[in-house]
């Protein structure tokens, strides 16, 4: 049994308070500290004060603090079970993967491949179904970002160019132009939009097919 702390605690108690103040200051557990103290009888005063203290604003704040910490142990729990269930993804379910994210955020109107996305895991995994699954020469890849103009457009270029893998000089001039529909400075996207090019119409009505055998499917 821990004496010192047990003999802290009974002091503590006995000068009214309360229990998670005591575990917290002796860095011991609240159980620990509401046996020990059980027998110790608080003056009404005492009693008014902790009530008092338990709806201050501190007090509160606390509680809001423990209940996000709380939460965010229970969610990331469910995601990284979720997370480790996924298995090694192999070309058959990149191809489907592939297709079905074109098809969601690419282009359809042109003959043109044209996936675009804010989203560096986004971008990754469709080059990798462009490279791994529809073997794309790299010559035919092109990077188009589109930026807010107060944004810095060479650090976005740069920043791109690493997660696609698309050098530099295979890029398009940045589209830079203000969003008329939003008066206000728009800082959620601080690298931009980028757009993946795969100059070949060829594979583009591949890909069309390919989501056409797919919804034929199902």
């Amino acid at each position: 049994m821990k004496k010192i702390e047990k003999d802290e605690a009974i002091l503590m108690r006995e000068k009214g308070h309360s229990i998670g103040y005591i575990s917290q200051y002796l860095g011991v557990a609240k159980s620990s500290v509401s046996l020990w103290v059980r027998d110790i009888e608080l003056s009404f005063d005492q009693l008014k004060k902790l009530e008092s203290n338990s709806h201050s604003t501190q007090a509160v704040e606390n509680r809001r603090k423990s209940r996000l910490a709380n939460e965010l142990i229970k969610r990331n729990l469910v995601i990284n079970e979720a997370k480790d269930s996924i298995e090694k993804i192999d070309d058959k379910n990149l191809k489907l993967i592939g297709v079905m994210l074109y098809w969601a955020e690419g282009g359809k109107t042109q003959r043109t491949v044209r996936f675009s996305n804010g989203d560096p895991e986004m971008i990754k995994i469709m080059m990798v179904f462009f490279r791994r699954y529809c073997l794309v020469p790299e010559e035919k890849f092109r990077g188009y970002i589109h930026i807010h103009p107060h944004l810095d457009h060479r650090v976005a270029e740069k920043y791109w160019s690493s997660v696609s893998g698309i050098p530099l000089d295979q890029f398009f001039k940045t589209y830079r132009k203000k969003n008329i529909s939003s008066k206000n400075l728009k800082n959620s996207l601080p690298h931009g939009v980028f757009d993946i090019y795969v100059m070949d119409t060829k594979l583009f009505y591949k890909i069309v097919g390919w989501a056409k055998g797919i919804f034929s499917k199902y």
